[in-house]
């Protein structure tokens, strides 16, 4: 898993020109624009076919394929941001509880592990937060399988170019940064789904693919309308109490005649629900703050582009982060056991014959500064002796030690139960803060520790929450030793 609390790389001056493709079943559509004195012109736009699958062909014939078609429309540019298709895509939703700032990172890291069916390590996972009208938090994570991922990231790579972010096609179409998007149910009628989003509270409410809505009557192809309205209001019944309220437009993105006639077959439905229904055809006005090319066709490559030239926060990156060669190197030779040891060895050889010359010459000068002041030491030895035979008695049985072995022996290995704070008062007087997933787990926890022997007079401090639980404790310890001084 790509770990969300990951340190960000640092940040680089954005190219002034950006390539943005977007792929969705066999088709790729791409875009060249270039920002320029606050307006952007687009340069280049194409459209091609694939012969090859993304997922199934081998990156480097799937890499020639991209070059050979970006070559036939006259692309130069390398950097190039990527819209991934929805589908890739799976999902969770999560109540943030009433946590500092500061641990809501760890605490959407273990949601993610326990809410994805999949294995959270072969994904990399974005979240974007949103609130309530009772500033309630929540948040929706995205995970994409890294091995979608790897095998496009190698393929643009075999076509020369450069990629900066992946992100979800209807994410930058709607991004939930821009206020216009505010309180949007947006549809992407793509090849054979329909991507669907609800940006609401700052952030990405919801987010599905809803497939098996396409019906194929010879060479028209149609949307089974009543289908994806039952779909669209089961994900509106689902959302959070006072989420469902703030929505109030669709709007559906897509080749023109789909998207028209569904946007004519749901106003019934949902305009006496007070939600506005439209096709978009156009961008709205200050849709990205710069002025844009005139007549420019409405598409994920071009919000993309748009949104990254004029540095708008892109809701969800995919993109794994570098490896620098040294990591590399160590990835090497860390894949086996007797490499790693072999590695090791070899370095501290190396090493090893490096100083050898130093430290023979420190020997012989170190030997001749002994023979000079071996006299003052063993004055010194004798004031020692006399020193221990005298000094006040001291306790060697590591009290502080013991204290902490056993309470890390009476958590649980899961992790189900963690401390934050232990404090250690007079050798004996223990208080532990921590957090517990349930208080099933606590109670289990506080029982283990009061069997133990030395803990005398355990006492619950402070309790709060359900799950997950903050507590606070603490007891006597007395093993039968002597406090330190």
């Amino acid at each position: 898993m790509i770990d969300p609390k990951k340190s960000a790389p640092k940040k680089r001056k954005r190219p002034m020109t950006i390539l943005a493709l977007s792929f969705d079943g066999s088709q790729m559509e791409g875009v060249v624009v270039r920002r320029t004195n606050g307006a952007l012109q687009l340069l280049q736009q194409f459209s091609a076919t694939l012969t090859l699958n993304l997922l199934t062909a081998e990156p480097e014939l799937m890499g020639r394929e991209i070059r050979n078609q970006l070559d036939a429309a006259g692309v130069r540019e390398r950097n190039c941001v990527v819209c991934l298709p929805g589908k890739w895509a799976l999902t969770i939703s999560t109540d943030i509880p009433d946590l500092p700032e500061a641990d809501v990172a760890d605490f959407l890291q273990v949601e993610t592990e326990r809410g994805f069916a999949s294995d959270v390590t072969s994904l990399s996972v974005a979240s974007s937060r949103f609130k309530s009208v009772t500033e309630k938090r929540y948040a929706t994570s995205l995970g994409i399988p890294l091995a979608n991922v790897g095998l496009l990231e190698k393929a643009l790579e075999h076509a020369k170019l450069k990629p900066l972010c992946f992100s979800p096609g209807i994410s930058v179409l709607e991004a939930p940064s821009s206020k216009l998007s505010e309180g949007v149910l947006a549809l992407v009628i793509g090849d054979s789904q329909v991507d669907l989003q609800i940006t609401a509270g700052g952030g990405v409410v919801s987010f599905r693919t809803i497939e098996g809505c396409f019906e194929t009557e010879g060479v028209r192809r149609s949307i089974r309308s009543d289908l994806l309205l039952r779909e669209i209001r089961i994900t509106l019944g689902q959302l959070p109490a006072g989420i469902q309220e703030a929505v109030r437009s669709v709007r559906i993105y897509g080749p023109r005649d789909l998207a028209e006639r569904l946007a004519g077959d749901s106003r019934a439905r949902m305009e006496p629900m007070g939600i506005e229904v439209m096709a978009v055809t156009a961008y709205r006005p200050n849709e990205f703050s710069v002025q844009l090319p005139s007549g420019v066709t409405v598409s994920p490559a071009f919000s993309f582009a748009a949104r990254w030239l004029v540095h708008e926060e892109i809701p969800f990156d995919f993109l794994p982060p570098k490896v620098t060669p040294w990591q590399q190197l160590v990835q090497k030779y860390s894949s086996g056991r007797l490499q790693m040891i072999g590695a090791l060895v070899g370095f501290l050889v190396l090493i090893t014959l490096a100083a050898f010359g130093v430290q023979q010459y420190k020997l012989s000068s170190l030997e001749g500064e002994w023979s000079r002041m071996s006299g003052k030491v063993a004055d010194l030895e004798s004031v020692q002796q006399q020193i221990r035979q005298y000094s006040p008695w001291f306790d060697d049985s590591f009290r502080c030690l013991s204290i902490l072995k056993l309470m890390t022996e009476s958590f649980p290995e899961e992790g189900s139960v963690s401390a934050k704070i232990i404090e250690i008062r007079n050798t004996s007087v223990v208080t532990c803060s921590g957090v517990a997933q349930n208080t099933a787990a606590f109670l289990k926890t506080r029982s283990q520790l009061q069997g133990v022997d030395g803990v005398l007079n355990l006492k619950v401090d402070q309790m709060r929450g359900k799950s997950p639980v903050e507590f606070t404790f603490d007891f006597h310890w007395n093993d039968g030793g002597n406090s330190e001084n």
